[in-house]
């Protein structure tokens, strides 16, 4: 496959959300789209291994929040890199009840989804919605996948429809001698030297999680 080209489609940067048991649950998505216009209906693609994928089959509904470009990264590392299954990934995240589903506050703003059909693909779920409510948050710019790579230096969860393993460590850009990527995100840090008490922007983690690469 012309990995190359693909990477020339657009993606954002989205937090799909659902309910399990009355507790939020939730991931980090790049791959949302609106299908049609009237009525309104819209697609995200949920690995199988998700939790979030096991609570929108459960439920019928997800809300999709999007992100924006000065969102709090550790958003991204609290959603999209670790599980629901073993924690509580909204703890210390700002998200407030919409259209009776659990949506990010920080970022552009959100819609909320009915699924009206399932397509199961060997690796991921594609949930298609309609459209059930949505709010703007204020005028912020959107995140985009390529702005998450490029400028926030993050790397794809595994999960993630793009994950390429050969560019998962993060930015290709020119980088001084030494880096240091954080083992559980995948961020890289530049530098000669890990500042004391360094923590990783994108899930908060400390030195003791970085090595040097």
């Amino acid at each position: 496959m012309a990995k190359d080209i693909t990477q020339k489609l657009s993606y954002g940067v989205y937090a799909v959300t659902a309910w399990r048991d009355g507790e939020p649950k939730g991931c980090i998505a790049n791959c949302a789209i609106q299908v049609t216009a009237e009525p309104a209906t819209f697609a995200v693609s949920i690995h199988h291994d998700n939790y979030t994928n096991e609570c929108i089959k459960l439920t019928g509904k997800f809300a999709v929040s999007v992100l924006a470009k000065d969102s709090d990264p550790k958003l991204i590392g609290a959603l999209g890199f670790k599980s629901g299954r073993d924690c509580d990934k909204f703890d210390g995240i700002d998200w407030k009840v919409c259209d009776k589903l659990p949506v990010i506050t920080d970022g552009c703003g959100y819609f909320a989804c009915d699924v009206i059909d399932i397509w199961e693909t060997p690796t991921h779920t594609v949930f298609l919605g309609k459209l059930a409510g949505s709010e703007m948050f204020g005028d912020r710019e959107q995140m985009t996948y390529d702005y998450y790579h490029k400028v926030i230096k993050g790397s794809s969860p595994k999960n993630a429809p793009t994950y390429n393993a050969d560019t998962a460590a993060g930015s290709t850009a020119a980088k001084p001698a030494r880096k240091f990527k954080c083992t559980l995100c995948g961020y890289v840090y530049e530098g000669e030297q890990l500042p004391d008490g360094y923590q990783c922007p994108i899930c908060g983690v400390g030195t003791e999680l970085f090595e040097e690469i």
